[in-house]
């Protein structure tokens, strides 16, 4: 199923119950940030609508404006892709823990190249994005395209114009590998890009990217797979080509370091290993330890804790990978953190 950048940049609305199944009304579950998971958390949700009758409204509008609205109280939980760390998280009064992950990938729109048939290594990327590297048949990405008929027209460079989570994982990939760009440019969810053009939301980048002849772009990997975009392979930290695929970002997935003392903080980026995906990062969850309303709260964490123990094999069809069990078991007795007015835990 393709996914349009309308339907993306709406609203998930709740599933409707179809035959004769009935089930108990529920208040419907809010929360706002990250695209990232987007195309996870709408299928869990209309497969949890089914079942409870407790829908997901999410606003997909970017971890920056998750982190706003979670920090504003005027949803019941916050998503990013851009950690917190355990001093912001104290600050606000808030917990963290990581729901899935992904990996972030380059897109492209040259004629004549189709998915996974021209690499990029992260050099390249860096100077493209830098806007040192202006032309699709510069010898930079010839060299690692030997077989590939390359135009000689100009780069598009497309990037996030909105607070981004997936931003903040790609600028800090770049950062490791640059110095020179961690001095101009840095790592965060909104950076000053030296060259392109912005568009909002991983939806917006995929669009973008699609309508543009020569352009490049970075979006989520469901993304690219359900909008047909023409991802590139890449050069990973250990030198070898690896291709976007669930092994590629589980095994950079693997050396994932998960402690609850820390607010389960961990950035994927150019992790070791000759089958790693070198762009690949987690999305987390950010909710209040003061609940102003416990309810809500103990509905939002019925569909988390759902999604962990039901949820894997839709995470599979979309190439994220699922939280391993051993660290939902610390996760969620991390929810006992999360209290009402009273002071008692809502969960479970």
């Amino acid at each position: 199923m393709k996914i349009s950048s309308g339907l993306l940049r709406s609203t998930i609305a709740a599933a409707v119950l179809a035959g004769s199944v009935a089930v108990a009304f529920a208040a419907d579950i809010t929360g706002a940030g990250a695209t990232f998971p987007f195309p996870i958390y709408s299928k869990w949700a209309a497969a949890y609508k089914a079942q409870t009758g407790t829908g997901l409204n999410y606003q997909s509008i970017g971890s920056g404006g998750g982190i706003a609205q979670i920090k504003a109280s005027t949803v019941t939980f916050g998503a990013t892709d851009k950690p917190l760390s355990i001093g912001e998280l104290a600050a606000a009064g808030l917990v963290q823990w990581p729901m899935v992950m992904g990996g972030i990938v380059p897109v492209v729109n040259v004629p004549g190249v189709k998915p996974g048939e021209m690499v990029l290594s992260g050099k390249v990327v860096v100077d493209i994005y830098l806007g040192k590297i202006t032309k699709w048949d510069d010898p930079a990405i010839k060299t690692l395209n030997p077989g590939l008929s390359l135009p000689s027209s100009a780069i598009a460079v497309v990037h996030r114009s909105d607070g981004s989570g997936t931003t903040f994982n790609f600028t800090n990939y770049l950062a490791r590998l640059s110095p020179e760009w961690m001095g101009k440019v840095g790592s965060d969810t909104s950076v000053e890009w030296p060259t392109g053009i912005g568009a909002k939301g991983n939806e917006g980048v995929s669009g973008t990217v699609a309508q543009t002849q020569g352009s490049i772009g970075y979006v989520e990997y469901a993304y690219a797979k359900q909008n047909n975009l023409t991802y590139t392979r890449m050069v990973n930290r250990d030198g070898k080509t690896v291709s976007p695929t669930q092994e590629t970002f589980s095994s950079a997935a693997a050396n994932a370091k998960w402690d609850k003392n820390q607010g389960f903080y961990t950035i994927l980026v150019d992790e070791p290993g000759p089958t790693s995906w070198p762009i690949t990062a987690a999305t987390f969850i950010l909710m209040h330890k003061s609940a102003a309303n416990g309810a809500a709260s103990k509905e939002a964490l019925k569909f988390f804790a759902w999604a962990y123990k039901n949820g894997k094999a839709d995470a599979a069809s979309l190439d994220y990978i699922p939280i391993p069990d051993k660290v939902v078991e610390i996760i969620e007795s991390s929810w006992s953190d999360i209290k009402d007015s009273s002071g008692t835990p809502v969960w479970p």
